[in-house]
């Protein structure tokens, strides 16, 4: 029998949520840039140290704030994955703050910290930008080659059980 875990993506609207839970659930990427309205949830069976846990992933609508996100979304989740798009500065310019309010109103809920789109990243000065000690807590992902997108589901599952 296995365990059920949920797990909430959070982050502004176009960072990439929809396509990291595509690429980790159905392996796939899609170019067409579709707005998720409310939330829609998948769920995907994973197995570490031989226990098998059931993850029912809510991909939430993009918003400014997590503040402004439903209550009624985050009850019961188990662990976060904080999106942003790392090359557009306004959905990471307020990242410490989005993360304080998690871990003050969230204490015992796991959190991974995604910068989606590595793959459109280029310049040797923006690589640098992300070496900053606010990022020292960020995975790296390319939902669209799916870079590391299974190892951060998986490192958030450790961290959930």
């Amino acid at each position: 029998m296995s365990k059920s875990k949920k797990v909430v993506l959070l982050g502004y609207f176009g960072v990439g949520k929809t396509s990291l839970v595509r690429r980790f659930v159905d392996s796939a990427f899609n170019e067409d840039y579709l707005v998720t309205v409310g939330v829609q949830v998948k769920k995907k069976e994973v197995s570490i140290d031989k226990e098998v846990i059931s993850l029912i992933i809510w991909d939430i609508e993009g918003n400014q704030s997590i503040s402004k996100v439903r209550e009624s979304y985050m009850l019961g989740t188990n662990g976060f994955l904080y999106v942003f798009d790392v090359t557009r500065p306004e959905t990471f310019e307020d990242l410490v703050t989005e993360i304080s309010f998690l871990k003050e109103n969230y204490p015992s809920t796991p959190i991974q910290i995604i910068g989606n789109k590595v793959d459109l990243i280029e310049s040797e000065a923006i690589k640098e930008f992300f070496k900053k000690e606010e990022f020292k807590a960020c995975n790296f992902t390319s939902a669209k080659y799916g870079n590391n997108v299974e190892e951060v589901f998986l490192k958030l599952t450790q961290l959930m059980l």
